[in-house]
């Protein structure tokens, strides 16, 4: 386990659930308060001791590496106008994190997205992180994962249970409990119908897997509408070499949902001191 963990960003999606807005702009740019979505995985990932990021693209996600590049003429002329502070925020995204795009160029499925990133992530561990969910918590979600991936030697998965009726829109797992907030998995179903649901305890958000993952989902067989699912390839690092879930502390907000993508502005926002109270009163009064 002595290779630093890399983090991998699928950010190929279409973001059909954010259109019209994500016609023209990726989805992953779309903002919570002032920052785009996909800088605040990123800073989770930072805050986790992670430098290294593989970003896996599609055509049109230009703005989402331009958002990580140097933009010189705009930190210039934010100096030349005096805006020292907003010039500086802008340095500090720039020097956030090392950069590797990759391009899925077919939309083939979770899991070929992150096989894409094989030849960047070499030998190394990886943290999926999928840019839709943000975890707002003390601890970094993919931190979580990470802490117990270094002292089991294990791939581990971000868990949160569901309410019953919504097994059908995740992958569930079936598992042994393995200490506080911690199952030993055996079986994982990708999208089960409630009745035929092992669990109610939800694959989310967050993954820290060993390199081993790679070959395994090479080996995957394109499944549900014909894409190869990160699930399938997790179910056989499962049964091969062991994995663990974690139930995830935090709450997860889903960007990519329009009800989730408000909730999340409203709560980033309430953490905001300038923000606070005023959007706390207008809240009252359209509540009265």
């Amino acid at each position: 386990m002595g290779k630093a963990l890399k983090a991998v960003i699928p950010a190929a999606g279409l973001g059909t659930r954010n259109l019209p807005a994500s016609k023209a702009i990726p989805k992953e740019m779309l903002p919570i308060v002032d920052v785009p979505s996909i800088q605040l995985i990123v800073e989770e990932a930072v805050a986790a001791g992670i430098r290294d990021i593989i970003l896996v693209t599609g055509r049109g996600k230009h703005a989402v590496e331009d958002h990580f590049d140097v933009a010189f003429e705009l930190e210039e002329t934010l100096r030349r106008r005096g805006k020292l502070e907003l010039a500086d925020q802008m340095s500090r995204v720039s020097h956030l994190v090392n950069l590797i795009a990759v391009r899925q160029k077919e939309p083939l499925g979770l899991g070929h997205a992150v096989l894409c990133a094989r030849d960047a992530a070499g030998d190394a561990p990886i943290a999926v992180m999928l840019p839709d969910d943000l975890l707002d918590g003390p601890r970094p979600g993919v931190a979580q994962l990470h802490e117990v991936y270094r002292r089991t030697g294990k791939g581990c998965i971000g868990l949160l249970e569901v309410e019953p009726g919504q097994e059908r829109m995740y992958g569930i797992v079936k598992g042994q409990p393995a200490g506080p907030r911690l199952w030993q998995l055996e079986d994982l179903v990708e999208k089960p119908e409630p009745a035929q649901a092992p669990s109610r305890l939800a694959i989310v958000a967050r993954y820290v897997l060993p390199p081993s993952i790679f070959p395994l989902l090479e080996r995957t067989k394109p499944g549900q509408g014909g894409e190869i699912q990160l699930t399938d390839g997790l179910l056989a690092l499962a049964r091969s070499e062991g994995l663990f879930g974690w139930e995830l502390e935090g709450t997860r907000y889903d960007a990519g949902d329009k009800l989730g993508w408000l909730k999340a502005n409203l709560a980033y926002a309430l953490k905001r001191p300038e923000l606070a109270g005023p959007l706390r009163e207008y809240m009252k009064k359209l509540l009265s």
